[in-house]
């Protein structure tokens, strides 16, 4: 268990050498020869990105050799949102893009699973079994705009399939099989696909699940669903013919005949897949996203701040039903190989994914903050168990990073490794307050709001603030941003979802600080804030706190408010197997939250629970959880499909039923 470190604390800085080596580096020496720009630190580059955002993201599109059938009208045709418009004339293909100038003979995926031994696949066969597979979804119809849904882990497969898709601008939209019969269908039915890809089943710490009945009950709800293409990955004798038309996984990939591999053009704006939302209070919302926003941001995201090459193996620990799935294969874009693991983070031991990382030489370890410090908690020390000589940067997303989680990895992992906590959203498919190579590493800290984006902290009067903690917002348009929500023709639901705080401006739903040296500090989610006497403070701090207790495991924190204008703050705790919460524990934890919180966040009371509600991508339910305590309806605000582990709602139901309104 690490100790308490200040936030802010500088724990890493780059050394000279691989200043002048960072990719960002050479491109402000390209601004500078061509456009003759020149920055002299990476804050100047940033403003310059942000004010002037169209020249920015036009030397993106020289920088990258952007290929286009047709050149574009305009950058960007307004500057309102919603409704901004990029590149408007052009069209392009992203697949185009994965494929351009690579080395056949060298590796582009690695793969493994609890049930599959390492693999690898070289750009080569990449290309080839993508080539077959366009074929296949020729053969069957499949024209540009049809939706193409996948229902498979995270496995070579899905690679390829998502790929072809891409190649004809055909719309993608996966499901990890670890979803449920009602969480796939309140995603795939609203988008009425065309072709579906699943597998039979799938392996999780080491328990075996078949998903046969699953993908059948799935597949009665879809009348549009023409055909199946089956991968037999939990069963190899898994007789999958009773799919709607159904084709083996080994026919797709092979070629019948003399095939021409070709890359439908599409305009800039038009889509290339369909990401959800968690839908933990509703039906999750159809995101659309433009084939040309993703490949010019995940461009600019994989080589200016992941500083990935062809020379880097880009591991990221996700699920097909993560947006990070797709950041992950948009290092192919960049030529690095990506690397690609199912099954759990503890199979066969705690040890599994960095003993994997040892097997793979990953140079990129990306995973969850959940993870390093579940790691930091079980005192593990894989730098001392592993070799982990290749491993250049440990990236961490999906919540706050605490400093103590940034601190371990640098006395556990490795003394010399670029750590990089990121923030953005399945919104942007991206990460737009991140890393970068050539900044110091301060704990607790992300390094930088990411180029072209501008990220501001508003207080509540809409005004931006610095060393404040406000609402992360986005004052310009942004590549990445969802084109629109699949039947939400008027734009409402659109527009409600993200422009409704401040009219005209991208409101994210997340506290943020902006330090004097522009680095960042999230807090959590602005909705789930704990205000106690007109003091907020955002959970991620109550959470660092109780993690610094050793006998807890998880924690979840609540604001309720109370009639008399009070409120009320019940903190639930999982504890670690065989302890059970007692009053000096308890003690414990109020005395740590007064300590490096403030005495007024102390919770008003703590109870030990079995588990607590997670969204399918790991999220904790702070709000369906504090309305439940309010009284609501279970049903009314959870979603329980988008749930990993629907069962823990059982607890807080019963809890709401038998307590008080003051929790005492």
């Amino acid at each position: 268990m690490s100790s308490t470190i200040k936030e802010g604390t500088l724990l890493w800085e780059p050394r000279d050498d691989q200043k002048e080596k960072a990719a960002i580096t050479t491109y402000m020496n390209w601004l500078r020869e061509h456009k003759d720009l020149d920055f002299k630190n990476y804050d100047s580059l940033w403003n310059w990105s942000v004010d002037q955002v169209e020249d920015f993201w036009e030397s993106l599109w020289s920088y990258f050799k952007i290929k286009s059938s047709n050149p574009y009208d305009s950058v960007l045709t307004s500057h309102k949102m919603p409704g901004a418009k990029w590149f408007s004339g052009a069209s392009l293909n992203y697949t185009e893009h994965i494929f351009s100038n690579r080395n056949k003979d060298a590796v582009a995926i690695m793969h493994a699973s609890e049930t599959r031994p390492n693999s690898s696949a070289t750009w080569g066969e990449l290309e080839a079994d993508t080539k077959a597979f366009q074929q296949t979804l020729k053969r069957l119809g499949v024209e540009k705009g049809d939706r193409i849904v996948a229902y498979v882990p995270n496995i070579y497969e899905s690679v390829v399939a998502f790929l072809a898709t891409a190649s004809l601008g055909a719309i993608w939209s996966s499901a990890s099989p670890d979803f449920g019969t009602e969480s796939v269908m309140d995603r795939f039915q609203q988008i009425e696909p065309k072709v579906m890809i699943t597998v039979d089943g799938y392996q999780y710490n080491g328990k075996a699940f078949n998903r046969m009945e699953v993908v059948e009950n799935i597949q009665a709800k879809l009348p549009t669903l023409e055909a199946t293409v089956t991968i037999p990955y939990f069963n190899q004798a898994s007789d999958m013919s009773n799919f709607k038309n159904s084709i083996t996984w080994s026919e797709a990939i092979t070629l019948q005949e003399d095939f021409s591999f070709s890359f439908e053009q599409v305009e800039f704006n038009e889509p290339l897949w369909i990401l959800f939302s968690s839908g933990t209070t509703g039906k999750p919302k159809p995101i659309v996203q433009s084939q040309g926003g993703i490949l010019l941001e995940h461009l600019k995201a994989m080589t200016f701040h992941m500083d990935l090459n062809e020379q880097d193996r880009f591991f990221w620990y996700t699920t097909t039903g993560w947006m990070m799935w797709n950041f992950l294969v948009g290092g192919l874009l960049v030529g690095s190989p990506i690397v690609l693991y199912d099954g759990s983070t503890v199979y066969p031991d705690k040890e599994s994914l960095w003993k994997f990382a040892e097997e793979t030489k990953t140079t990129v370890f990306g995973t969850s903050a959940s993870f390093i410090t579940s790691c930091m908690k079980d005192g593990m020390q894989p730098g001392k168990e592993f070799n982990l000589q290749h491993l250049k940067n440990i990236s961490s997303t999906g919540s706050p990073l605490p400093p103590e989680g940034f601190q371990w990895c640098y006395d556990n992992v490795k003394k010399d490794v670029w750590i990089s906590s990121v923030s953005g959203g399945t919104d942007v498919c991206t990460a737009f307050i991140l890393g970068v190579p050539t900044l110091p590493v301060y704990a607790g800290e992300l390094q930088c709001r990411g180029l072209g984006a501008r990220i501001e902290s508003f207080n509540e009067q809409g005004e931006a603030v610095i060393d404040k903690v406000g609402e992360l917002v986005l004052t310009a348009p942004f590549p990445s941003m969802p084109v629109y929500f699949w039947n939400d023709s008027t734009g409402s639901r659109l527009k409600d979802s993200y422009f409704d705080v401040f009219p005209g401006i991208w409101c994210h739903g997340d506290y943020l600080k902006i330090t004097e040296r522009h680095t960042c500090v999230i807090y959590g989610r602005s909705d789930a804030t704990i205000n106690r006497g007109g003091i907020r403070i955002g959970t991620s701090e109550i959470y660092r706190a109780v993690d610094q207790i050793e006998e807890v495991s998880d924690s979840l924190i609540v604001d309720i408010p109370l009639d008399n204008g009070d409120s009320s703050t019940p903190l639930f705790v999982v504890m670690k197997e065989g302890i059970e919460l007692t009053e000096a524990t308890q003690q414990k934890i109020k005395k740590q939250i007064r300590e490096h919180c403030s005495p007024r966040h102390t919770p008003t009371v703590i109870h030990q629970v079995p588990d607590l509600p997670k969204t399918l991508n790991g999220k904790k339910l702070e709000i369906p959880v504090k309305k439940i305590l309010m009284g609501k309806p279970v049903d009314e605000v959870v979603n329980k499909g988008s749930l990993s582990n629907k069962h823990a709602l059982d607890y807080f139901t019963q809890f709401a039923e038998k307590e008080t309104k003051t929790f005492n």
